[in-house]
């Protein structure tokens, strides 16, 4: 955001976020292209059948909460009331953490179910008891993830973030190696474990850095943090789940039909014609090696959505309009620019990546028509952020669903009629809805 000056939190904010999330994306992105290799594009289908109920666990038990403690911190850097922001971190955590014990204990005790009946899938059933185990330590960086987020020092996150990618995939190419030492065959199973490690490494990373933090401003007092006055556990607690609960309701139906539409692409494959290895292979090479190529680029666009929400509450409640139009004209003048860059390097280059990393031709395919994405990607991303910072979270709300509701009927009945392709069209349909809906709304402060 050219137009902030260096001292803004934003701008120091966005160049760590961008720089760890390439650096996170980079890793990640070849980790993807180790995985292809060692367990085939049918081995990548099924690792991303678990994606849906990872994300409505995550929508459920933490979401929402990490938003709310994110607003009600940001008062923080001008009050200097420590206190209270741990107060309301301290509640945040201890609701999320309830909610994400028991969602854990369902997942594990009913996968067989979850796999037979919603993900149509009975082989993700070990692989759903052992991500299970993510969901308490994700929710505890995520609530101190949103701490930091509102006091806008955006290093912590992008650690966690660092350290969960690194881990991830170390613990996993160690175990690979260790197998192959002693002559077993390398199953998909070891992804998810090393999702389970990464998800512990950022877990202690957060809690050292949130401890040193508060042991920083507050050397003398920070025992005292740690007892909540009378009656403030209930009115805190009111108060961050007043925000967070239509948050996660919002997103938790998002996430249910995005499920809906992960589950039943292969589904609508195999009406089209394919058998059931050749649909969830094709599903894999779209989600699992296309879809992370296309998105790659996004961490610059992430960064600043991050950041964007609190700058643009902060001048809502004081008034300042100048600032909001001038976030509003840059996000959709350089999303578009990078967009066009982005989408002229896919076309020219996709099919040539796609043997060169994946030595597939069909991810070379997709990464070509896909590239469409990128600016209408990047203009709705940054609008969203602005316009859920201005309190129009019901709008995003409801454009999100308009959208999801374009691709359920891509999915539903052009895929059975055009294969694997009526999907694209409907993706590059639903983001060019969304994107029009988000410039429409921010159209009073171009």
């Amino acid at each position: 955001m050219p137009y902030l000056n260096r001292k803004n939190p934003l701008i120091t904010g966005t160049i760590i976020l961008t720089v760890t999330g390439f650096a996170s994306r980079f890793i990640g992105f070849f980790y993807r292209i180790f995985l292809s290799r060692i367990f085939g594009a049918e081995g990548m289908g099924l690792y991303q059948l678990t994606s849906p109920v990872l994300a409505l666990s995550f929508s459920l038990t933490v979401a929402g909460m990490q938003t709310a403690i994110s607003k009600y911190v940001v008062r923080e850097t001008a009050t200097k009331d420590y206190r209270d922001s741990f107060s309301h971190l301290f509640v945040g955590f201890v609701i999320s953490m309830i909610v994400s014990v028991l969602c854990t204990v369902g997942i594990y005790c009913y996968a067989d179910e979850i796999a037979l009946y919603f993900l149509l899938e009975e082989r993700t059933a070990p692989l759903l008891r052992i991500i299970s185990l993510s969901i308490p330590m994700a929710t505890v960086h995520s609530c101190i993830n949103g701490y930091f987020y509102g006091i806008k020092k955006t290093a912590v996150p992008s650690l966690c973030q660092l350290s969960e990618q690194i881990v991830r995939v170390g613990s996993v190419y160690i175990i690979y190696y260790l197998c192959l030492q002693r002559g077993l065959a390398p199953t998909i199973s070891f992804a998810v474990v090393g999702l389970v490690i990464g998800e512990g490494a950022s877990m202690i990373v957060s809690l050292i850095a949130v401890k040193a933090h508060f042991e920083h401003v507050l050397p003398k007092n920070y025992g005292a943090l740690l007892s909540l006055p009378r009656g403030a556990f209930g009115s805190i607690s009111a108060r961050l789940m007043r925000l967070a609960v239509p948050l996660s309701l919002n997103r938790v139906i998002i996430n249910f039909l995005q499920s809906v539409e992960a589950i039943f692409i292969p589904n609508r494959l195999m009406a089209y014609g394919y058998d059931h290895a050749s649909a969830l292979s094709a599903y894999g090479i779209l989600t699992g090696m296309a879809l992370p190529l296309i998105l790659f680029p996004s961490a610059i666009t992430g960064s600043i959505c991050v950041l964007l929400l609190p700058v643009v509450s902060e001048a809502e409640a004081t008034g300042n309009r100048r600032t909001i139009q001038k976030a509003v004209h840059k996000s959709v003048r350089y999303g578009f620019g990078l967009g066009i860059l982005f989408t002229a390097m896919f076309l020219f280059f996709g099919r040539f990546l796609g043997m060169l990393l994946y030595q597939n031709e069909l991810a070379g395919s997709f990464i070509m028509i896909l590239g469409f994405l990128c600016p209408l990607m990047y203009i709705a991303s940054t609008l969203t952020s602005i316009l859920n910072g201005l309190g129009k979270t019901g709008l995003t709300f409801a454009y999100s669903m308009i959208s999801l509701v374009v691709r359920l009927l891509f999915v539903f009945f052009l895929i059975p009629i055009t294969g694997i392709n009526g999907y694209l069209w409907g993706l590059l349909a639903s983001q060019l809805v969304q994107t029009l809906l988000c410039l429409f709304s921010a159209r009073h402060y171009y």
